[in-house]
């Protein structure tokens, strides 16, 4: 078993997360190359200040722009989107692995037998107009339908059908306009050997186990008890789960780490121990400042966060108003090795202005020279990738 501080377990996952230092990741290769290291990245379509996904590339990738990820996901294919950790953005080589939950979902359209005739008029509408959304054709029917394998339901007959056929994989998502989607026969797209291939993993424990190693991976250390980090992998009971930390464990797929002050047991996987190697020297790296999205990869276990960098961190977007600490849409705010505060951001697109509505930092954060620089920096570069000219700080002490 490795033993890490608990500055080393921080610089550990910041640097794993590209977050410390240097950008470790620049322009659409480096986006790529960083949602492969992950696995996957959230999907949110919610925009305050950026949608979610956005929010998490800003943070990491030199010169990341909005269009790179659109580019990556419409236009090279390189990327998709499809539910993963709930609805995510994943390489396009991981479809195959997920061909489990797309069979989940042809069983489950047999519920639903007034769908196949509608199935059939999405497919002639495609084939005769091309990529469509909900709006684009209206078919009839009367029905209550729910996703097999995410949470998109409802009583819209049209868009059930293509969130259905969707789920099955026979439609991939096109491109989107706003929160709209479009979609279009995913034979187009995804390479025939990509598409068709069957499930690698066919034995449920084997497929834990790629889950599990892959979860590890999004966050850099996690430990083996109930989190949010493993939800939507189905059937991963705490039964489950210890069997297949015990076999990675066995298999040296995976590493135990004790850290200074956190009771469990934390565990990374073994291709990162370089990065491990390379905190134990104790480096001295540049500080940055970064505001980092609500459904970050780093943030996906709140109670991992709290333990390792003493922040206590709740999105509030669904909390009434009257219960909330803070602010509707908050992002956290990242300096050096510390999580020292939380910001409320608004992009205000029409006028061009990016609003700082509210800071809030932790105890104990002394606003020095060097800390007021490095905010403005980071408020501009977020501006920019906004889209807005000007900043207006309604709180910036």
């Amino acid at each position: 078993m490795i033993e890490l501080t608990n500055r080393q377990a921080r610089q550990f996952l910041l640097l794993k997360h590209g977050l410390l230092g240097e950008y470790q990741f620049t322009g659409k290769q480096g986006v790529l190359d960083f949602v492969r290291q992950v696995g996957c990245i959230q999907f949110d379509p919610i925009d305050v200040c950026g949608k979610n996904a956005e929010l998490v590339l800003q943070s990491r990738i030199k010169g990341f722009t909005k269009n790179l990820l659109d580019e990556l996901l419409y236009k090279d294919r390189l990327l998709i989107d499809y539910p993963d950790k709930n609805l995510a953005i994943m390489p396009v080589e991981d479809w195959p692995y997920f061909e489990r939950y797309r069979q989940a979902a042809r069983q489950h359209a047999k519920r639903y037998p007034e769908m196949e005739a509608l199935t059939e008029q999405v497919r002639v509408h495609i084939q005769n107009h091309g990529a469509i959304c909900s709006d684009d054709l209206k078919l009839d029917g009367n029905f209550s339908w729910r996703s097999a394998i995410h949470w998109s339901g409802g009583n819209n007959t049209s868009r059930s059908v293509l969130e259905q056929m969707y789920s099955t994989g026979e439609l991939i998502i096109h491109h989107k306009k706003g929160t709209r989607k479009y979609y279009d026969i995913a034979g187009k797209y995804i390479q025939p050997n990509l598409l068709n291939a069957s499930e690698p993993l066919k034995d449920e424990l084997e497929h834990h186990k790629w889950r599990v190693l892959r979860r590890i991976g999004a966050v850099g250390l996690l430990w083996n008890r109930a989190s949010d980090a493993w939800l939507s992998i189905w059937g991963l009971k705490a039964e489950q789960r210890k069997e297949v930390f015990r076999q990675l464990l066995d298999e040296a797929r995976i590493v135990a780490i004790a850290v200074d002050q956190v009771k469990d047991t934390l565990y990374c996987r073994v291709e990162d121990l370089p990065l491990i190697e390379a905190v134990l020297q104790n480096p001295e790296p540049k500080f940055r400042c970064e505001l980092i999205a609500p459904l970050d990869n780093l943030m996906w276990d709140r109670r991992l966060i709290n333990a390792l960098f003493g922040f206590d961190y709740t999105w509030e977007i669904y909390t009434p108003a009257n219960k909330r600490k803070f602010g509707y849409y908050v992002l956290p705010l990242l300096y050096g090795e510390s999580l020292i505060g939380r910001a409320e951001v608004i992009a205000e697109r029409k006028t061009g202005t990016l609003v700082v509505k509210n800071i809030w930092y932790e105890n104990g954060i002394r606003l020095t020279k060097q800390l007021r620089t490095a905010l403005n920096r980071c408020f501009q570069k977020f501006a920019l990738f906004n889209g807005c000219e000007t900043i207006s700080a309604e709180s910036m002490d």
